[in-house]
């Protein structure tokens, strides 16, 4: 299995290469050259593996240049109960009216992130063990990937993390589960800025190929595929759970920011699971519903990005969304280059033309919640069912419960517990959200962060300083 850029300037690469490459040297995305297709006796046959083992089948089929029994080794590092609670690892939690809850929130930090980000805290170790060499991450966070990714990497041989987060923008259980850090390879840098502020100075600092070179920078960002490839599996384990026999369909529904976890559904689709739909749920910063409703790209500058009470997914520039685009125009990475030239000049670019394709050939549909969507959506799920659901998974709830069919199971990944949004879980209930035994005093303790200013040449410098040389 190799790999190739959606912008087809890389020549083939082998995954650990990109793995520790991050954002491909011609300014796209690593993706495979061909996607497996997994048959309905291949996926009967998966029906009784526990979560580590399904990674390990699904995840071989990524990666061909780690031995099967090493990558088994390292799945089972990252998924088992000591991590995640229980030897459930995804469990199901039905709400009624069609709709069940895909629980991947289960890890150390509370939140879907876990779910990539422990192998990758794995695959890391072992392919830069393996190879002598170090590795400085550079990563930009919304909210959730920053802690995953640092609670999976602290302490980790080889490794360090230069984490950045939009000062401010983020709730104080989320700041404080990052900051609260003290492992000397683990660096916080909160910017006066917005996520997509951050996310632009990561790519600019990717893309300047001397300096990545000379500081061995590397991604754990949803550019990194590892992160798609792993995510890819909690689909598939969905699907073997929620179907009765071969060639059920189920439907997905994803709040959706960065499009990274809808991007991982699309592939398992591609790759043959049956899935009748994708339900990409939006917030009030809707750029991706926008464009599944009209088929125009438009994103939104800093300025017009809300701060909004599902902060994770206030983002106006997806990252991912140019995996999906590469797909859509037949992968053919010069029209790739082209749609994005055209969004350099015009702020935007227009496959309304291919419209009709979104569902028909795609399976994607699109909605948006806003604020008093999941103060509703929130107070309801709990009054019907007793199950408390944070923001954003309020958000996909509500935006899943319009595409809901007979005879369909429709899953609705949860994307974190409700501990690290309080303040709005009290809005919509008038409680605060109870939080885990073990963070219980996680605001007491004391945090590192610097803060500064949102300009690239000042990460620039501190990478320079503080990296390990």
């Amino acid at each position: 299995m190799k790999y190739l850029s959606t912008r087809g300037g890389m020549a083939p690469q082998p995954f650990s290469d990109i793995l520790l490459e991050g954002l491909a040297p011609d300014g796209g995305l690593a993706l495979p050259e061909s996607l497996p297709a997994i048959s309905a006796d291949t996926l009967e046959s998966w029906r009784k593996l526990g979560y580590a083992d399904l990674a390990a089948e699904i995840l071989t089929l990524f990666i061909d240049d780690i031995p099967k029994a090493d990558l088994a080794r390292l799945t089972h590092a990252a998924y088992n109960a000591k991590v995640f609670g229980s030897e459930q690892i995804v469990p199901l939690k039905p709400l009624g009216k069609g709709l069940t809850l895909l629980g991947l929130s289960e890890g150390p930090t509370l939140a879907f992130k876990d779910m990539a980000m422990q192998f990758l805290g794995q695959v890391f170790e072992y392919v830069l063990g393996k190879r002598n060499a170090s590795l400085n991450i550079l990563g930009a966070t919304s909210g959730d990937t920053g802690s995953a990714a640092e609670y999976a990497l602290r302490g980790k041989r080889g490794v360090s993390v230069f984490m950045l987060s939009p000062h401010g923008r983020m709730s104080d259980f989320q700041r404080a589960q990052m900051y609260s850090l003290q492992d000397d390879n683990i660096h916080n840098i909160a910017l006066r800025g917005v996520f997509d502020e951050c996310q632009d100075i990561v790519k600019a600092l990717a893309g300047d190929l001397d300096f990545k070179a000379g500081h061995r920078l590397g991604a754990v960002n949803s550019i990194n595929w590892a992160r798609i490839a792993a995510q890819v599996v909690y689909y598939f384990w969905g699907w073997l759970r929620a179907s009765s026999g071969p060639g059920q369909q189920v439907s997905f529904a994803v709040p959706s920011g960065n499009f990274g976890n809808i991007l991982a559904g699309h592939i398992a689709r591609q790759m043959g699971l049956p899935v009748r739909r994708l339900v990409l749920a939006t917030n009030e910063n809707n750029v991706l519903e926008e464009f599944f409703r009209t088929g125009i790209y438009r994103p939104r500058p800093a300025s017009e990005t809300h701060a909004t009470t599902s902060p994770s997914m206030d983002i106006s520039r997806a990252s991912n969304f140019e995996r999906f685009v590469f797909d859509l125009q037949g992968r053919d990475a010069s029209k790739v280059r082209a749609c994005w030239d055209e969004l350099a000049r015009t702020g935007q670019f227009d496959l309304s033309a291919m419209l009709p394709q979104f569902e028909s050939r795609y399976g994607f549909v699109a909605g948006v919640s806003t604020h008093a969507d999941r103060l509703e959506t929130i107070r309801n799920t709990l009054r019907e069912t007793g199950v408390l659901i944070d923001p954003h998974t309020a958000d996909g709830v509500k935006v899943a419960a319009q595409y809901v069919e007979p005879g369909i199971p429709m899953l609705v990944l949860e994307t974190a517990l409700p501990a690290k949004f309080s303040e709005t879980i009290e809005a919509a209930t008038g409680k605060p959200a109870p939080v885990p035994a073990h963070l219980q005093d996680l605001a007491s303790l004391p945090q590192r962060v610097v803060v500064l200013d949102c300009k690239t040449e000042l990460v620039r410098d501190y990478i320079s300083q503080h990296a390990p040389v």
